[in-house]
Formats: C-alpha cells, sequence, structure tokens
C-alpha cells in the first residue's frame, strides 16, 4: 500500500531527515524496530529505511543523492510517496572491485572485517551511490586511510 504525506526537510545533527506521520508507519510492519521502505521524493525513487525514534514518529533520513536527484535542500517542503520495501533490500550492496583490491592490496581487509555490519553496511551503500571512477577512487583512499588511523590506534 502506497502513503503519501508532506514533510519539510531538517537536519538532526549532520543529517537532512523527516518525520513520517503515525498514521503511516502504524500499517507497515517493523522489522528489529526498522522498517524497510521503497519511494519517491517529489518523483524521484529511492530505497530506505526508517528509524525508530524514541517518543517521536518514525525518521526518514534524507541522504545526498536523495536531495539531489529530487532538486530538494534542507527547509524544503516534500512530497514523499512510501511503501513497505522487502527485507531483502536491507542486504548491503555489492562491494566495488577496486575497494576489495585496495584492501587486500593494503593489508587493511581485517580491520574492515572488524567494523560492525552496520558500519560495512554504510560504506559500501555510500560507494553504491558514486557515479565516476574519479568520485570512487577518492572516496575508496578515503575509507583506506581511516582504516590505516584505526589499525595504527589499535597496534599502539
Amino acid at each position: 500500500m502506497k502513503h503519501k504525506f508532506l514533510a519539510r526537510i531538517y537536519v538532526v545533527g549532520v543529517n537532512p531527515c523527516v518525520k513520517v506521520p503515525r498514521v503511516i508507519t502504524k500499517t507497515l510492519v517493523a522489522s528489529r524496530g526498522y522498517i524497510p521502505i521503497r519511494g519517491k521524493i517529489n518523483n524521484y525513487p529511492f530505497i530506505q529505511t526508517l528509524v525508530p525514534v524514541k517518543g517521536e514518529p518514525y525518521r526518514l533520513h534524507v541522504n545526498g543523492p536523495m536531495l539531489k536527484g529530487a532538486k530538494v535542500r534542507v527547509g524544503d517542503k516534500v512530497e514523499f510517496q512510501i511503501e513497505r520495501g522487502t527485507a531483502r533490500q536491507l542486504a548491503p550492496p555489492p562491494m566495488k572491485p577496486a575497494f576489495r583490491k585496495k584492501l587486500q592490496s593494503t593489508g587493511l581487509w581485517d580491520v574492515y572485517a572488524g567494523l560492525t555490519p552496520s558500519r560495512r553496511k554504510e560504506i559500501l551503500k555510500y560507494m553504491s551511490f558514486l557515479k565516476t571512477d574519479d568520485s570512487v577512487q577518492r572516496n575508496i583512499e578515503k575509507v583506506i586511510a581511516q582504516l590505516g588511523q584505526m589499525e595504527s590506534v589499535k597496534n599502539h
């Protein structure tokens, strides 16, 4: 069942998001508290997960690709259309071959594997949105640098 609502995009910390009306989330089935959804923001399609917030309505994070694709920004009042997604969408996107190769060549595979599953998933999800080889390579280098710092802190 598809649900439509209007919401103003606001920021929590550094994350743009909207509150999803409770009347909608009551009709959706949560999995471990989270609700996988698919939807559209100003007719731009997305796949996302609604996040529970204690004492408040579920929150929908509006990531960079969603903002850019829908041509909206923080402060805008936007039309959302959402429906329950599938648990399958919760699986992480495939790892970019260049990222796998860099993890192996730098010896940081174990550091990456030691991250929480949700952190690994977020890294892969972010990389899946990158379009150009240059942006992929630039962001691989950033992740590798952070993993290298984690390893050096761990070894001291």
